[in-house]
């Protein structure tokens, strides 16, 4: 997982629901993805494996303003947030559980 390009950050409204205590797993997904599924799955465990980490996910298609904002291409992207919301790393494609749980290294 890459580090982010900008100082972007994200706030519960944001997000639709508050932050993880420690950090935040946002996946933005589309309704149609064979990988934004099985990205769903390693976020999801990784959340569960580490105390205070939430997993968000959010429709791409739902939320178009965001993911120009964000400048996000393509689903799926993985964006690790902070405590505070903001973007430490970023990453597209599905993701490996190894490479999640290096990059909350840099969040929490």
């Amino acid at each position: 997982m890459g580090a982010a390009d900008d100082a972007a950050r994200l706030t519960a409204a944001d997000l639709g629901g508050p932050l993880g205590e420690r950090a935040t797993l946002v996946q933005f997904s589309s309704a149609f993805c064979a990988p934004c599924r099985a990205t769903r799955r390693v976020l999801a465990e990784v959340s569960d494996m580490v105390e205070g980490v939430r997993h968000v996910e959010i429709d791409a298609e739902a939320h178009l303003a965001l993911m120009r904002r964000l400048r996000i291409e393509r689903t799926p992207t993985v964006l690790v947030l902070d405590a505070s919301g903001a973007v430490v790393r970023r990453a597209a494609g599905q993701p490996r559980r190894a490479d999640v749980i290096a990059a909350l290294g840099a969040a929490i």
